[in-house]
């Protein structure tokens, strides 16, 4: 992992770790690196989410990149899937998305997707951090080599709309649905997508204001929307993350269907239909237990990744596989598109249940929940503490310690957060009661631990 780029490109909260004169850099150095593999003036689509310094940070990027001979194309507010989907339709060079995902609205960060709608190659990822943290200037652009701002961002806007509308063949006819757009980037296609169809849908947080993004609302916080879904008498409820790349949904009753739900119904019914290459799926290791064992029942395929969209893609790229995912919502269909897309994830599930003549609950109930409880521990941000303490012996032998007591009835895992100062502590167990307790001793332990 470099020194900028996580595992979901470089993340900050803005104006302590990111600033505008970081993302003027960026800007410069994807530019930079872009024209030397081009050997003419690249083009870069821009997208960002509701955040209050993502107008900031987008500013200082089009500037970078200007800068140095790089032309821009920005396309507004708008989902991150749909910049790697545009940058791929524009023939651009490269995809720029500002965007946090689901963290709060002072976090942002710069991602940045190849011409062919994929995350950077560690190789070129490395060769932009070099150019970023190098005190040698960059080659600045003169005259009529300096580049320019392109316009039409609601035009690909409506054909970003009109694909997504695309992957599925059902009406939704029937459907009662309830949407949370997070206050996010969600907020400026959603209605116009579900407008397309003929379910019924109605909508809730989707009036952002800068800093209500994923505050208590979203894929992170289902309660509002479990309750409404509830109260209502809608048939499921759709919630997306604050980039609209992550897409969770609550039955009729307001419980939760997860990623490792979807992936299970969507599976099936792919596998119907002709087109689970491998009968497989590919979760990662933070996948529940009752994924598992949906697949054995099944007989399907399940492989685990490490931790990240990123390893579930190469895994399915490497193969041909159709389906991946993490159990937090970001699913991955790479017969339509390149990354996780949560709206692609939406009407995928919702497509299943118009069809199915079951309600949500009875769908999803194919794949259990075994009990799970996961802690975020808290670590300085500098000095490399995350880093040693997962190099701990000390925490090897109490893992190996708790692992051995839960035996085949539960698991542990602990790891590193990719882009937080943050070690998440996940304990599975025959009870929640269980879990909870392994969990937190578990995450005192870390506390405790002198580094």
């Amino acid at each position: 992992m470099g020194k900028l780029f996580g595992t979901d490109g470089i993340r900050g909260v803005v104006g302590e770790n990111l600033t505008a004169e970081m993302a003027f850099r960026v800007g410069q150095a994807v530019a930079t690196v872009l024209k030397e593999d081009k050997g003419s003036r690249p083009m870069v689509v821009i997208g960002k989410d509701t955040r209050v310094s993502s107008d900031m940070l987008e500013s200082a990027l089009v500037a970078g990149i200007c800068s140095v001979g790089g032309d821009v194309k920005p396309v507004g507010t708008i989902p991150t899937p749909a910049v790697a989907y545009l940058a791929v339709r524009e023939k651009a060079d490269a995809g720029i998305v500002i965007s946090a995902s689901h963290n709060p609205y002072e976090h942002n960060g710069i991602k940045v997707f190849s011409g062919e709608g994929y995350k950077l190659s560690d190789a070129v990822e490395e060769r932009i951090e070099e150019r970023i943290l190098s005190d040698a200037p960059m080659a600045l652009a003169t005259r009529g080599e300096i580049g320019r701002r392109h316009r039409g961002s609601e035009a690909l806007r409506t054909e970003y709309i009109e694909f997504v509308a695309s992957t599925i063949e059902s009406d939704l006819a029937g459907l009662k649905i309830l949407c949370d757009c997070a206050n996010g980037a969600a907020s400026a296609t959603a209605p116009d997508l579900f407008a397309r169809f003929q379910a019924h849908t109605d909508f809730i947080h989707t009036k952002p204001d800068g800093v209500n993004i994923n505050n208590g609302c979203g894929s992170t916080h289902l309660e509002k929307l479990s309750a409404a879904v509830v109260a209502g008498g809608y048939d499921v409820g759709v919630a997306f993350d604050g980039d609209a790349d992550r897409c969770l949904l609550v039955d009729e009753k307001g419980q939760t269907i997860d990623g490792d739900k979807v992936m299970a119904v969507c599976a099936m019914d792919m596998r119907r239909r002709g087109v689970l290459n491998g009968d497989t799926i590919v979760a990662t290791v933070m996948s529940n237990l009752g994924l598992h064992e949906f697949c054995r029942n099944q007989g399907l395929h399940l492989i685990c990744t490490a931790v990240g969209d990123r390893n579930v893609l190469e895994e399915m790229l490497r193969h041909d596989y159709r389906i991946g995912g993490e159990q937090s919502g970001h699913t991955i269909f790479t017969g339509l598109e390149t990354t996780g897309d949560g709206e692609v994830t939406a009407l995928q599930f919702l497509q299943v249940l118009a069809t199915s003549g079951k309600k949500a609950s009875e769908l999803a109930s194919c794949c259990a929940t075994y009990p799970q409880v996961l802690l975020n521990v808290e670590v300085p941000h500098s000095g490399g503490v995350k880093e040693k303490i997962m190099a701990s012996d000390e925490l090897k032998a109490a893992v190996e310690r708790e692992e051995n007591a839960l035996g085949s009835e539960g698991r542990v895992l602990v790891r590193p957060s990719g882009t937080e100062a943050l070690i998440r502590v996940m304990v599975e167990a025959k009870t929640q009661e269980i879990a909870g307790e392994v969990a937190q001793r578990l995450a005192d332990f870390i506390k405790s631990l002198k580094i």
